[in-house]
């Protein structure tokens, strides 16, 4: 059942029931995708993954000094946003609507993310990254994991990266969008498609 925390959720919820009510009142081929959260390089930079991965590229490259953050304990089933956009393409050549939940099944916390994001760019967290009770939120989430076991088995749909991939993709893009070279000495897999960010004049590719 759905337990909407914010006025976006409840919002999304609406548009939910406002779907399946055409598709059952008027006939329209409509389809609902409960996506959790997608993440690439392409991500807002006010998004906690995004606000990490742009702090590291910003301490390597001597921009910044600290990241101010807010519960490192929130647990969220994080995903390649080019994998779910296929998802959603892949709802729309079916012979019924239908509705899909796009999600990894795995659940990862924001302290995860942060311990694979610094070691890859060969840092210690611990020694950037401080408390900030700004961040915190009136009705947090403690956890959201999905079960994407239907939209596997109905769409033939299966994640292309592991959250660590995914990760480090998004550490390395916005690395490279400062103009910086990887790291680790290697960048990530190749993908294939191309995401353009822009950093001042920096311009990279995924």
């Amino acid at each position: 059942p759905f337990y909407p925390r914010s006025p976006y959720a409840c919002a999304k919820v609406y548009a939910h029931w406002q779907t399946i009510n055409y598709r059952e009142s008027y006939g329209m081929f409509a389809c609902n995708g409960i996506l959790f959260n997608h993440e690439s390089p392409r991500r807002g930079e006010t998004f906690v993954t995004r606000k990490i991965t742009r702090a590291i590229a910003r301490i390597v490259a001597g921009q910044q000094k600290k990241l101010y953050l807010g519960n490192l304990d929130s647990k969220r089933d994080w995903g390649y946003a080019k994998d779910y956009v296929k998802a959603m393409w892949m709802m729309l050549q079916q012979d019924k609507p239908d509705d899909y939940v796009v999600a990894t099944g795995e659940t990862h916390s924001v302290k995860e993310f942060l311990e694979i994001a610094f070691k890859y760019a060969n840092l210690d967290w611990d020694n950037y990254v401080e408390f900030d009770k700004r961040y915190l939120r009136p009705a947090e989430v403690d956890i959201l994991i999905g079960d994407p076991t239907k939209t596997k088995q109905k769409l033939g749909w299966e994640p292309s990266v592991t959250f660590e991939e995914l990760v480090a993709l998004m550490v390395e893009a916005d690395l490279q969008a400062l103009g910086l070279s990887s790291a680790n000495g290697k960048s990530t897999k190749p993908l294939n498609d191309q995401a353009y960010i822009r950093q001042g004049v920096a311009t990279m590719v995924d």
